[in-house]
């Protein structure tokens, strides 16, 4: 196994595995250890079926069914969530930066994107940012003031984005979090808010809320010292760390058509504030 990194901490693409045997012991101890450190790992060339993917995906733990899946009307196989962008799309999935359904009373763990079908040449790439350099990069007052906080993550919130209204007798869920959490496997603090899910903090003014989400946000989007840029290529997979990072999927291919599968592996609990029991 041969990792290049893609950014000094960010990011590492994996050579010399095909993902598609049984991983040895070994192997996965090594893979465990550079998704701890790079939090994004990509892996190019993968002929997989649907049961290879999901037998790599529980290596890092359970299969975690979307709640679209759970909510409404079930679709097709429950442990997949399909990224199917048809050249006519006006839009994509995850064009906001977010972290995959935070929402959740306990947000998946990590999540494993292969895509079979990219727009030829350019377009269609993921932005990944840090977010426990994100939290680092913060005054050690504000970091004090946030790890005080609760902040309410709201589904509905994302569902508008894609025109979807629930229906009488319809639920999907929210929850809160604690706005700074201990990160599950390396115990850093990690900055735990999203535009894409998170509406508001808890127990502030909405005036105060809003400016202060509003500013980390903006931070976020704006600092490329926190990014690293994936270009898919063919039947690739991506492993991303949903505590550690965000993302941002890039529609800039429209006529051309994106087509993967998503799979999203399960949290051992709910996340916890830094430097908290609960």
């Amino acid at each position: 196994m041969n990792l290049i990194p893609i950014t000094p901490s960010l990011g590492a693409e994996v050579e010399g595995i095909d993902l598609s045997q049984p991983l040895h012991e070994r192997t996965f101890e090594a893979l465990a250890k550079a998704f701890s450190e790079h939090h994004v790992l990509v892996f190019r060339n993968q002929t997989l079926s649907r049961d290879d993917h999901k037998a790599f995906a529980r290596h890092f733990g359970e299969i975690h069914i979307h709640p679209s899946q759970r909510h409404f009307k079930p679709r097709g196989d429950p442990e997949i969530f399909l990224i199917d962008i048809q050249p006519d799309a006006k839009g994509s999935n995850g064009e906001v930066w977010h972290a995959d359904i935070t929402c959740e009373a306990v947000p998946p763990f990590a999540s494993s994107l292969y895509l079979t079908e990219v727009p030829d040449n350019f377009g269609g790439d993921t932005l990944f940012a840090n977010l426990q350099e994100a939290f680092e990069d913060l005054s050690p007052s504000m970091q004090q003031y946030l790890m005080t906080k609760r902040a309410f993550h709201d589904g509905e919130q994302d569902l508008r984005r894609y025109g979807i209204k629930l229906k009488a007798g319809q639920s999907y869920p929210a929850h809160d979090h604690p706005v700074v959490i201990a990160h599950p496997v390396t115990g850093r603090p990690v900055l735990y808010v999203n535009e894409g899910f998170t509406s508001h903090l808890l127990s502030v003014p909405n005036f105060e809320s809003e400016f202060v989400l509003s500013g980390l946000f903006d931070r976020i989007r704006r600092n490329p010292r926190l990014h690293c840029r994936i270009k898919w290529s063919p039947n690739m997979i991506t492993l991303w760390d949903n505590y550690a990072v965000q993302h941002q999927a890039v529609f800039d291919y429209q006529g051309f058509r994106r087509y993967g599968e998503r799979i999203t592996i399960a949290a051992p609990g709910a996340p916890k504030a830094f430097g908290q029991n609960a």
